[in-house]
């Protein structure tokens, strides 16, 4: 029988289970203490828990599951890392520092089925969900390795938005997110943490239900249907009207601000009328709205696509903020170590395919 990891469980699960099989309900809190906050690697480390519940957690869980395959570190601090899955899988994870602290972009799936046509993460189509251990893992191989620095740094924040669709593992991204942010364990606070979805309506809906302080961000790279269907797939189904539909529904629900990441491509998306259109998508939502706007990170698989010229991005920018509309323009990160999401995995198996016909 395959062990699951032990990171997979919100701390009211791990004392349900712990319960269920005799032990005392303090147990749950000794073993979080353990893996979240001392943060060891076995659980024989776990030495002031009694041996039959060591043996029990033994039994039927693992602490580690990733592999790290390999890492690169940018000069501006950027690390990223790519990890084996269990069965095989790679998948990325980012390390960004910031002023305000150090970030990680994590990954929910192996592989995506958006179908966003610049994005490297998609050359793939999704071939599996991560469970929430493979996603809590992430963050806590990150957080092992900033130890072994011995700098006393520490995870302070987290994007939902390395490779898949988070809202199309949502039950998975839910448990994911109780176990971070949980002052019982990491204590990642629930406004040091964003979640980014393509705009997957339905749950855009359930996520303000949910009722929980995380913030919202929605990928949209284009004001009209026309334009967004040619470069994003799940706008077929997923039109803007709806979109927009759903966060009118968040904002009133939540009363939270909402960021609307857009691309900027060159000739694309980043003409001044398209700046004009999409004031005019948002305007009514400007007080709660911020967008991003985002330079593209160019990808050898999409040639056809270039990041707008420095005049173009401040052109948008200009308009943006003279209608009211609050913005700004990404910083770029870790230009030096295939900064685009996706694009170490890709290149990875390109070289493994390579490797594969000698």
């Amino acid at each position: 029988m395959k062990k699951e990891s032990i990171y997979g469980l919100t701390f009211e699960q791990l004392t349900d289970w712990l319960t269920e099989r005799g032990q005392k309900k303090f147990r749950a809190q000794q073993v979080w203490d353990w893996l979240y906050r001392k943060r060891v690697k076995a659980f024989s480390d776990m030495v002031n828990i009694k041996k039959d519940c060591v043996l029990l957690l033994e039994e039927n869980f693992v602490i580690q599951t990733l592999e790290l395959h390999s890492k690169q570190e940018s000069k501006d601090g950027t690390m990223k890392f790519l990890f084996k899955l269990d069965d095989g899988n790679l998948i990325e994870t980012v390390l960004m520092r910031f002023d305000y602290g150090s970030s990680v972009c994590v990954t929910t799936q192996v592989g995506c089925n958006i179908g966003c046509s610049f994005c490297a993460s998609g050359l793939l189509s999704k071939s599996r969900d991560l469970t929430s251990g493979e996603i809590v893992e992430q963050v806590m191989n990150v957080q092992h390795n900033m130890d072994s620095v011995g700098k006393e740094e520490r995870v302070s924040h987290i994007v939902v938005m390395g490779i898949g669709e988070p809202f199309d593992n949502f039950v998975n991204l839910m448990d994911f997110i109780s176990v971070v942010n949980s002052d019982r364990g990491l204590g990642i606070g629930a406004r040091h943490i964003t979640v980014s979805t393509s705009g997957i309506v339905k749950k855009i809906y359930e996520f303000a239900d949910a009722g929980i302080q995380v913030n919202l961000a929605v990928s949209l790279h284009a004001p009209n249907n026309e334009l967004r269907t040619k470069i994003m797939k799940v706008n077929r189904g997923q039109p803007i009207e709806k979109v927009m539909e759903a966060v009118d529904y968040y904002l009133e629900k939540t009363n939270r601000r909402i960021t609307f990441e857009y691309i900027l491509l060159d000739g694309v998306n980043d003409s001044a009328e398209t700046a004009h259109e999409l004031v005019e998508l948002i305007k009514d939502k400007k007080r709660l709205s911020y967008v991003n706007l985002i330079p593209y990170n160019p990808v050898d698989e999409y040639i056809q696509y270039k990041q707008s010229k420095k005049g173009s991005i401040l052109t948008f920018y200009d308009i943006l903020m003279k209608n009211g509309i609050q913005c700004g323009v990404r910083h770029e990160q870790g230009s030096d170590i295939d900064a685009a999401c996706g694009q170490l995995r890709s290149k990875q198996m390109k070289k493994d395919r390579e490797q594969a016909k000698v």
